[in-house]
């Protein structure tokens, strides 16, 4: 067995030279054509509008006391 079939069935050799994983990556024609996208949904965070009046229920309904039976 080469060398490179022992570290393709040992994912822990692997991790031990990741410079030949990045080489192999690199000339890796499938992985090249592969398509990508990159998504950032963090960047610009919705912010939900509230209406009137279900912000004053909200305010009602927090000041309200809690009352015990």
């Amino acid at each position: 067995m080469t060398t490179v079939q022992q570290a393709v069935s040992n994912p822990f050799a692997l991790m031990m030279d990741p410079e030949s994983v990045l080489a192999a990556m690199a000339r890796s024609e499938r992985l090249n054509h592969l398509h990508s996208r990159v998504f950032r949904p963090l960047d610009k965070p919705l912010v939900a509008k509230v209406n009137a009046e279900a912000a004053a229920f909200d305010e009602l309904v927090d000041g309200a006391e809690l009352s015990e039976d």
